[in-house]
Formats: C-alpha cells, structure tokens, sequence
C-alpha cells in the first residue's frame, strides 16, 4: 500500500513538473494587441475584490480621465503660442521659448492640430515679395517643422494616428497639420500632394471668401459669393484626390451648398473643425440635418470656444458693433489686404473704447456637445476649441485650460467614462484611423497614380467683385431665442434639403450678416 502511494505521488509530481507555471495575471497573451491596437478609452477592469474604495469626487473623477485620456485638440490656437503673432506673418527667426513648450505640456494635452491659415487671395495680384498662397502656407509649415525639430523632447510631428498615441507614451505632444482654406493648393492636384508629404492631414475646403472650385460661407464683413452652387467638377476631384491620399476633408467655412455636394462625393469620415449648431451664428451654422449627415458619413463636429458661436446675447452684441464699426474695418481691410495684424490692432483699439462684451461662461460649450450628442451620437463630437485663438478669454475661456473645465463639466452632467475618453479624443483618433484606411484600401501610390489635373484660365468661373456695401442689419427678433444645446423641433428624420436655386455668377447667398470677424 505505501509503495503504491509513493509511487502515485512520485508520478503525480512528475506530471505537474511538464506543467509550465501560470502566467502572472497581468502578463500579455501570445496574440494579445499591442499598445498601438487598443482604443485610447480602452482600460484595465476596475479591481472589485479588494477593500472598498469611496468614490470619486467630481473634480477627482475628471482629472483622473485626463490622466487617462488622448486628449487631441482638433482646431488649435497653439500656432500663436509657438510662432509668435499673426499665423499669416509668422517670423523665421522666433524660438519658443521653455515657457512656452511647459505652459503646452502642462495642459496635458497630447495631440494638436495646427491650423495652417492663410488669408484668402485679395482682388489684386501677389507681389513678388509677398509670394502666393502656396508659399505662404509653405513658410507657416516650414516654421512648425523647425520649432518640432528644435524641440524633439516635447513636440513631434504626427503623420498618422499612431503617432499620436506613441507622444502620449513618450510623454510628448503630437502636432498635426491642417490647412486653413482650400485657396492655398493654387488650383493644383501636385500641389495638394505636396503638401501632404510635408505632414498635412486635413485641409478645410474653403476660408472666409469663395475660391475657384467650391463656394465658401462668407467673412464677417461680406457673404460668400456663389459661383459653382458648391464644388465645381475640380472641387469633386480635390475631395476624392484628399480621401484618396488619407488628409481629412474640413467642411468649416463651407457653404450649405458645398456641404451637400461633398456629401454626395466623399467616401470616408469629413470632420467640421470650426462650424457648430449655434444660436446667433447664422454664416456658418450645422443644422440638425447636417449633423444625421456626419454621423451618417461616420464624421465629427468639433464643439470649439469662439464665443460667438456659444451665446445669442454675446451674438447680439457682436452685432451691434460691427453694425457701428463695420464700415471702418471694411475699408482698413481693403487699404491692407491680407494683413490680419493690422486688423486685429484695430480691432482690439475699438473694443478697448467701446468696453469689453459679456463673455459666455463656459458652461455653453458643453450645452453644444450635448445637442451634438443628442442629434448625431457620443461618436461623433470631440474638442476642436481654438482655445487661445478666439475672440473671448474670459470667463473660463483663457486657454487650452479650459479643457480641464470641459472635463469636469462633462462629469457632471453624467457622462460615462468611455463616453468622455471618446469625445476628449478617441474620436478624432478613429476617424483618422478610418481616413488612413480607406486610404490603404486604394492600393494606390501617392504620386504615381495620382490626377496631374490643374485648373486652366478656361476652367475658371467668370471673376466676381466683393459687395460695395455691408449687408443689411439683422432683422428685429420677435420671439425670444431658443435654448442653447436643445434638440431641433423638427421630425427626427427631416427631408433632404431642396436643391439650391440657379443664381448669376458672384451673387451673394441670401444670409444675414454674420456677427464677429471670422477667423
């Protein structure tokens, strides 16, 4: 009997020996996904066995959730911090400063887009001096490169939405670059592949004044002219050469016709980096038509901080002070064309003698997250704030900061935590993700199978003439405003849009004035 049971044991343990030992609990499977594969809001399952823990404070909750987050600024103001004045008359010779990179990285921000803004072209030719659109745009990218490269401890250059997530592990803010109006390409598909190679992965179709091949939604002194009733058959091929090559198409500053012509053409996520559903802005609003269609598209709005688009008091007060100062900086801006300096100093004087206007608090950023919620889903908001780029910095609208007060907000409106770790970025890191590839999916080389077509002067619409005079003042309210952040009266399903009547060429669209100098 003993020997029976030694030996049992003997072969009991001899079985346990060719048994390899556990893996430890938190040790990666075989095939389990690398760091690059899991979601930005994707984390570890809370620990239940252990003692009880009190639950969070608000305040403890959102700044855990920043820690946590990929936070992506999807329209930044940044480019003002670094490069130092006017983004259009950016000097060569300016470094930033260690303040300036800690004051970036302490908001704990790990990706921003820069905005590459380039006025529009005026009615006369460039100088020699001055150069064309395209070396404007040009000279801003080839200053962001060299601050990067100067500073490769803190800042590094994003090319895909890798990168991104890799900034965050390395402690770095990853920069994205986005051109700022469509004019800068220069009517060249060559020109656009240019530019992608140089690191820009979004352009917004449009700025403030209607280009060759897609109509824009006007600037604050003038309404957009209609000249092609939204992308011409060149704009076509700009969205599909764009979508091709994996740049997101922006649909800010775009014409309700041009919103719906690329609709109709595009194939992978649009984004809307400054346009939003706001009361008092009626040049550049999204109705909740426009919002089915970006979730539909599998798109994002980003909510952003321009006060003129959070508030309808701060609306109506914007519109009182161009309606007496309109006229002034109409004339300024023809006596200066392209200097937004000089504008913005002008500006500033009026504003310092006519007193400041009442900020909106913060507050109304968020009611406009959750009408976007409500209309179009958590998938398809995020953060674009042009924070230290806007017209107000008050009332919790300073800087990039105000994010954290986003956070907190968003807590406490009884958002979940996957819900907030989305819209503080892993939205934005899908959609350029689903950018990236149905890019792949071509199996197309950039240039070598790349259209060659550049518009001719046979291309070209007849030239229009920008309004002799402001248009006419808003009409008298008789009802009072509705709510900010409300969902829309109208059926969940609307209808399409009817399409937009023929209008002679340079005709202005039939809009109110808008209300504050456009950026």
């Amino acid at each position: 009997m003993r020997t029976s049971l030694s030996v049992a044991l003997l072969a009991a343990a001899a079985l346990a020996a060719c048994v390899p030992p556990a893996a430890p609990a938190d040790a990666p499977g075989f095939f389990a996904p690398g760091a690059d594969e899991i979601a930005p809001w994707t984390g570890a399952a809370f620990d239940e066995t252990g003692s009880p823990v009190a639950p969070d404070t608000p305040e403890q909750r959102a700044a855990r959730l920043r820690r946590r987050a990929i936070l992506v600024d999807g329209h930044s103001g940044a480019p003002s911090l670094l490069l130092r004045g006017s983004l259009d008359r950016v000097g060569p010779g300016h470094d930033a400063t260690a303040a300036e990179l800690a004051g970036l990285k302490a908001t704990g921000v790990t990706g921003v887009f820069f905005p590459i803004r380039v006025d529009p072209p005026s009615g006369q030719a460039p100088s020699p001096l001055d150069g064309s659109a395209a070396r404007r745009a040009l000279d801003l990218i080839d200053a962001t490169h060299r601050q990067i490269e100067r500073h490769r401890a803190t800042l590094v250059l994003a090319r895909k939405a890798r990168d991104v997530r890799r900034a965050q592990r390395e402690g770095r803010v990853a920069v994205l670059l986005g051109i700022d109006g469509g004019h800068a390409v220069e009517n060249s598909l060559p020109a656009l592949r240019s530019f992608y190679r140089l690191g820009v992965r979004a352009m917004a179709l449009t700025h403030t004044t209607t280009n060759d091949w897609a109509d824009s939604a006007g600037g604050a002194l003038e309404p957009g002219a209609v000249r092609h009733r939204g992308l011409s058959p060149f704009g076509e091929a700009v969205v599909r050469e764009m979508q091709r090559l994996g740049m997101l198409v922006d649909l800010s500053h775009a014409s309700g016709s041009t919103f719906q012509a690329v609709m109709k053409v595009a194939k992978a996520p649009v984004i809307t980096s400054s346009s939003m559903p706001a009361a008092g802005h009626h040049r550049r609003p999204l109705d909740d038509y426009m919002l089915r269609a970006i979730a539909e598209n599998g798109g994002l709005v980003m909510v952003n901080a321009w006060a003129l688009f959070l508030d309808e008091a701060y609306a109506e007060q914007s519109a009182r002070f161009l309606q007496k100062h309109g006229a002034h900086l109409a004339a300024l801006g023809e006596r200066s064309p392209g200097d937004a300096g000089a504008l913005r100093e002008e500006l500033e004087k009026l504003e310092a003698h006519e007193g400041p206007l009442t900020p909106p608090p913060l507050s109304r950023i968020v009611d406009h997250i959750d009408h976007v919620v409500k209309i179009a889903g958590v998938d398809h908001v995020c953060v674009g704030s042009s924070f230290d780029g806007v017209d107000v910095r008050q009332g919790g609208l300073a800087g990039v900061d105000g994010s954290t007060d986003i956070t907190l907000e968003l807590v406490r409106r009884g958002y979940s935590d996957r819900d907030i770790l989305k819209m503080l970025g892993g939205n934005l890191l899908r959609v350029l993700e689903r950018a990236e590839a149905h890019a792949d999916a071509t199996e197309t080389t950039l240039s070598g199978d790349g259209s060659t077509r550049q518009l001719t002067a046979a291309d070209l619409p007849e030239p229009t003439s920008p309004p002799a005079t402001l248009p006419p003042p808003l009409p008298p309210r008789h009802a009072p405003p509705p709510e900010v952040g409300m969902p829309s009266e109208r059926p969940v399903l609307p209808p399409p849009r009817p399409a937009p009547q023929p209008r002679k060429p340079g005709a202005p669209e039939p809009q109110p004035m808008e209300l504050m100098l456009s950026r």
